[in-house]
């Protein structure tokens, strides 16, 4: 079955569960946005998604990219559905109308690009750094840059890539040796070969703007020495630049994604903001990827339960255990065999990966509407408490999210048994599309590293526990449910405390712990979204109450086995010896 999105689930999640219309109202730049105008956008765009780009999925998978000569053939009908999805105006969503954009909140944009994952992985990754890059030469490019080619990214009818690492290198971008070197006429040149860069090649757009992260003959080694180089596929006379794709990599999953090996040859570019600021000009691109590559995870989970869950209702399998014992040898109906989805074991599998579906999206759309907020909000401190939510929770949103595709993947597998093992029903593809989201745009081992070194421990936790008691104070203690979230909540700040401290004594520590302290953190984050979503649901509706059951039952109690971890790693190093 091809991936079908759910408009009624978003809407319910937003607008009801977060009322996030109201936030993004008072926002100047999205006071006509009402209710309506998101319901009509989401319903156009579920159809598009359900209709164009799910279908292609299986056949993109099979035929892959193909490389000849340098040149990218992408698999059949993929350049017909983006040139649709470019005419239906979906990439310029949340860009400025200044722009030819739609100006619209990014909170729905968001739901565009999860269900775009969902539905096809590889389909997206085209499109998937487009916002980005927009972001990074609109708010680092020069008035010639912008007036060339921000309307062109905005539209889609360009699309971009972002060129950082090398063979050498892998995710120590210190290490980078591509050269750039400036020119009298105010141009760079640019030489040297980038690897894993997706959509590097294609035939999907007549142009590719690559954002490439280089080094002047000048400049120091390590990061601060780093620029950034804008170099075009075609330059604006027409004439095709020197950069080439050597080769696409035979990979595991994404095989209608081209990853290409990118070699410039004296190419031709323009600095994107200051020499020596390459990557705080990138960094508005890769936070913006980060969180792309969260809804990535959270859509190909959702893909992976809906294809379990409708197995689950139409494959029949052994009797069923009750809580009266096995069911009867005959119920007169002429079944041998129950249905999966009447199976406790199987139900635990599909109840739990809806619960990390519905509660990851909570976080990820308030995250959404925290960057709309910090972008678009008249007062500045509410501007920087949006910032401030958006530095300490997209790291754990990525990696947690992707975490739990491949892993929640995994367990959807499971339902199908041997038939899952097998092509025909293509749970298999999800599984090794999802794998690679744990390791681009960061691995998920950097992504705790930055959350807890980098963010938590240098001003003790006093930033991340402004954020929880901003949540905090969204609950109500005297309902069971949200007293606990907040009781979790305390305890998170408290075990900031605990590593700093024991860091004094081991500075290796917080590097060995930190992956078990961001799924404290996602956990927490878990707690306060069932805890929002148990309160708004309608009184005995199953949709929301089974996954809220799971939830309490089988995901929540893995917060106490996390926090001991780390407690006792602590206790480890402070005690007295």
């Amino acid at each position: 079955m091809n991936y079908q999105p759910r408009p009624e689930d978003i809407r319910f999640l937003q607008q009801q569960v977060l009322q996030a219309g109201h936030t993004l109202r008072s926002l100047p730049a999205f006071a006509e946005v009402d209710d309506a105008l998101a319901d009509q956008l989401l319903q156009e765009a579920g159809r598009f998604v359900g209709e164009v780009i799910a279908p292609l999925n299986r056949s993109g998978d099979e035929t892959g990219a193909q490389w000849n000569d340098g040149e990218v053939r992408m698999p059949p009908g993929f350049r017909e559905a983006y040139q649709a999805f470019v005419e239906a105006g979906w990439p310029a969503l949340s860009a400025a109308p200044e722009d030819g954009g739609q100006g619209l909140p990014a909170a729905l944009d968001a739901v565009l690009y999860e269900w775009l994952s969902a539905a096809n992985h590889g389909f997206t990754m085209a499109p998937g750094l487009l916002h980005g890059a927009y972001e990074c030469i609109r708010h680092h490019g020069s008035e010639e840059l912008r007036a060339r080619y921000l309307a062109p990214i905005a539209s889609g009818r360009w699309l971009a890539t972002m060129c950082l690492t090398e063979a050498h290198a892998g995710s120590d971008l210190g290490l980078v040796r591509t050269r750039a070197v400036p020119q009298a006429d105010g141009t760079q040149r640019v030489t040297g070969e980038k690897i894993f860069i997706s959509g590097g090649e294609h035939d999907l757009t007549d142009n590719i703007v690559h954002l490439v992260l280089v080094r002047q003959p000048d400049a120091p080694p390590g990061p601060k020495g780093l620029s950034l180089v804008l170099v075009p596929k075609v330059l604006q006379d027409g004439t095709r630049n020197t950069v080439r794709c050597e080769r696409i990599e035979e990979k595991m999953g994404l095989h209608a994604s081209p990853t290409c090996v990118m070699r410039f040859d004296d190419a031709v570019g323009w600095l994107v903001g200051e020499a020596g600021k390459g990557l705080a000009a990138m960094f508005v691109m890769m936070n913006s990827a980060r969180l792309h590559v969260a809804l990535q995870g959270i859509g190909l989970l959702d893909a992976a339960w809906q294809k379990a869950d409708a197995y689950a209702r139409e494959r029949r399998q052994m009797r069923a255990p009750t809580r009266q014992g096995l069911r009867p040898a005959s119920r007169g109906d002429g079944d041998a065999a129950d249905l999966i989805a009447e199976h406790p074991a199987m139900r635990r599998i599909l109840d739990t990966q809806r619960a990390w579906v519905d509660g990851a999206r909570l976080i990820a759309y308030r995250t959404a509407v925290q960057l709309d907020v910090a972008k678009h909000a008249a007062d500045k401190a509410q501007r920087e408490k949006a910032e401030r939510w958006c530095s300490f929770v997209t790291p754990v949103l990525k990696a947690a999210c992707t975490h739990q595709a491949f892993q929640g993947a995994s367990e959807c597998l499971q339902v199908f048994g041997g038939h899952g093992y097998v092509r025909e029903w293509g749970i298999e593809q999800v599984l090794r599309d999802a794998r690679v989201t744990m390791i681009y745009e960061g691995t998920n081992e950097i992504q705790a590293i930055d959350l807890l070194v980098r963010k938590v421990l240098p001003d003790a936790g006093a930033g991340l526990a402004a954020c929880l008691i901003e949540l905090r104070d969204e609950l109500d203690a005297s309902r069971d449910n949200e007293a606990d979230a907040q009781r979790r909540m305390a305890q998170l700040r408290y075990l900031g405390t605990s590593v700093a401290l024991a860091a004094q004594a081991d500075p290796q520590l917080p590097y060995e712990v930190a992956d078990d302290y961001l799924r404290v953190a996602m956990l927490t984050l878990m707690a306060w979204a069932w805890a929002r979503i148990e309160r708004a649901a309608p009184a005995g509706d199953t949709r929301w109450a089974a996954p809220a059951a799971a939830f309490r039952r089988w995901l929540l109690p893995e917060f106490d086995m996390r926090l001991g971890l780390v407690k006792r790693a602590c206790e480890s190093v402070t005690a007295p010896r």
